[in-house]
């Protein structure tokens, strides 16, 4: 009783408006269970389960088979006693039958995880797979695992890498990239329990924030980069190699640490029949690696905090006729720079990242699996938006199956944000529209319309990707504009603060916003993320008074949507009045603009430049 009338005090506490959203069950528990707060903050109760992870893991090209063992120590840091976790094992989604977001062409598709040896606390265990589920299935313990105690599990297993590369797979018949490969436990979180959601290869990320041991033993002669900070290089690395992966550590200028040439001479690793490559990081959500014999490995870094004066490595991982990769390393300094110092203005987070030549447009921590293109402008776009992730879902540990908006609308946001410095304000915007608005406004069709906080493991096709990369990246820039650059900048570096390293949900984004910004923004978070609206604005009359016009704009599509009046007049002479979605405030469906002018008007405009507008007959009003 007393957890409820608690939770009326703080719904009180912010006003009648803070019941305009909808709060699903799950998450009224927890703010009853005071884990989470109503002001954006992680609540007095909040907890998070972590793991050490020891891996080891064997790869010898061109055999197919990836065989591991491992170790893994889980703390259990919940209030509950845990009896039957639920283990990962994500190269199932290669299985015939296995769920999957994309019809499995024969290249695809393998017998996936073979669980060798499996212990509890060192007794053995009798795994046995579940026919009839795939990328995940639970164990029961033989002895339960009681709050802030911990247990060690070992996993043997192999699995067959697949033919046809994506996120993972094989590049070619001797690269290969690592990611998902290993057994996981999943996140077990205070508000959805443990997450039972089927990894479908379209919808990504949700991972505790772990630390990671992993050992790759590889052939002679082959490359190894990935997550985490490489052990003893002395060992693996021939002495002018060496000498120039640690010139990179200090270079703003890329230096080509291993070339073609490098590689047909073999002069690039020490030859023993098989290397150990050491990888270690703490406090990081997951880990991949790239391994090839001819791939070049080109690097730099850049100042990314300058407080400290800590340096971020800048690298790339690619065949020598990748033209537009010969710029890569240089791509992604840029990036590391930018995002550090602009937006979202937070220090890059870890030491490094890698571009690596692939076919997936994806990221992982400290990586990135890049296709090649011809334009390296694009190939720079690309490269953008996958490094912008390394702050969510990374830096932040978002539930990207549930609500990829809380990633992939930001990665999209900051993508256009440094565009604009890049390649102008015209070039990125167009880009931007192509890419992330026109399918939303342009397909007049009810999935189109679906509320952006839908979770994503009830979507697919247009309304998912509309939903998680356009409609929430406008919606934010939006916010932006409302706000004005400093007082967002404010709330969203707060959120960050707040939420770095644990696993905020929307609520806690909104909330905190909120709060920082001393304003209830529901009703913008309600059209924006909660409600079908769309945007179409129109000049509906403009009428002549004492001191110039009274202009009525009409907002048909119910969404708080920026706009520029332009106003043409008679003498050839033009104004632009910037509106912010302020004019909408209270979903509003009118708002008046005042212009203070002796001229006559000719005609009005109204121009949203990225926030396209799905009706663009009412846009112009002329004067007869």
């Amino acid at each position: 009783m007393k957890r409820i009338f608690s939770l009326i005090l703080l719904l009180s506490s912010l006003g009648s408006g803070a019941q305009e959203l909808y709060i699903p069950r799950d998450m009224q528990e927890a703010y009853r269970k005071e884990t989470r707060s109503m002001d954006g903050m992680p609540g007095r109760n909040y907890w998070q389960n972590r793991a050490r992870y020891d891996i080891q893991v064997t790869a010898m090209p061109p055999n197919r088979i990836i065989s591991g063992s491992e170790i893994i120590t889980y703390y259990n840091n919940s209030p509950d006693t845990l009896r039957n976790p639920v283990i990962r094992l994500f190269m199932n989604v290669h299985k015939p039958g296995a769920p999957r977001d994309m019809t499995a062409m024969p290249d695809y598709l393998t017998r996936g995880v073979q669980v060798e040896k499996c212990t509890v606390n060192g007794k053995p265990y009798a795994w046995q797979d579940i026919p009839y589920l795939q990328t995940w299935q639970p164990m029961r313990l033989p002895q339960p695992l009681a709050p802030h105690d911990s247990i060690r599990l070992t996993f043997d297993w192999n699995y067959e890498i697949s033919l046809q590369s994506g996120r993972e797979g094989m590049i070619d018949s001797t690269t290969w990239f690592l990611a998902y490969f290993y057994p996981r436990v999943a996140v077990l979180d205070d508000y959805a329990g443990w997450d039972r959601m089927d990894f479908v290869d379209g919808k990504e990320f949700y991972s505790d924030f772990n630390d990671y041991s992993v050992t790759l033993h590889v052939p002679k002669n082959f490359l190894v980069v990935g997550t985490g900070t490489l052990q003893y290089p002395e060992k693996i690395l021939q002495p002018d190699i060496l000498k120039k992966y640690r010139e990179t550590l200090t270079s703003d200028q890329t230096i080509r640490i291993v070339t073609k040439e490098d590689l047909e001479a073999k002069r690039v690793t020490a030859q023993n029949a098989i290397n150990h490559w050491e990888f270690r990081a703490t406090n990081i959500p997951d880990m991949s690696f790239s391994i090839s014999d001819h791939y070049n490995w080109d690097g730099c870094s850049v100042v990314v905090d300058d407080r400290t004066g800590r340096r971020s490595g800048a690298y790339a991982s690619y065949s020598d006729d990748a033209k537009d990769f010969h710029y890569m390393s240089q791509f992604a300094r840029h990036a590391l720079d930018w995002f550090s110092h602009n937006w979202p203005g937070i220090p890059y987070p870890y030491e490094k990242t890698t571009v690596v030549q692939g076919f997936a447009g994806m990221e992982y921590p400290m990586m990135v699996n890049d296709e090649t293109y011809e334009d390296t402008t694009f190939s720079r776009f690309v490269a953008e938006h996958e490094i912008a992730h390394t702050y969510m879902p990374f830096y932040m540990g978002i539930n990207e199956s549930r609500y990829g908006f809380m990633d992939e609308g930001w990665a999209t946001t900051f993508e256009l944000l440094i565009g604009r410095d890049d390649m102008g304000k015209q070039k990125a915007e167009e880009l931007y529209r192509q890419f992330r608005v026109a399918g939303w406004i342009g397909d007049v069709n009810q999935a189109e319309d679906i509320p952006i906080i839908t979770p994503a493991s009830s979507l697919t096709g247009a309304g998912l990707g509309n939903n998680e990369y356009g409609k929430p990246s406008l919606g934010y820039l939006a916010m932006k504009d409302l706000l004005g650059d400093s007082l967002f900048r404010k709330c969203l570096n707060g959120y960050m603060i707040r939420w770095n390293g644990k696993h905020p949900t929307p609520w806690d984004f909104f909330f905190t916003f909120n709060d920082i910004a001393g304003r209830n923004l529901n009703w913008f978070w309600n059209s924006w993320y909660f409600s079908t609206s769309y945007i179409d604005l129109a000049v509906k009359e403009r009428k002549k008074t004492k001191n110039g016009y009274s202009v009525t704009l009409t907002n048909h599509g119910g969404m708080p949507a920026p706009t520029d009046l332009i106003v043409n007049y008679t003498d050839g002479s033009s104004d632009t009045l910037h509106q912010s979605p302020g004019i909408w405030e209270k979903n509003s469906r009118e708002a008046t603009v005042t212009i203070i002018t002796r001229k006559e008007i000719k005609s009005l405009l109204l121009n949203g430049g990225i926030w396209m507008d799905a009706d663009e007959r009412n846009n112009t009003l002329p004067i007869q």
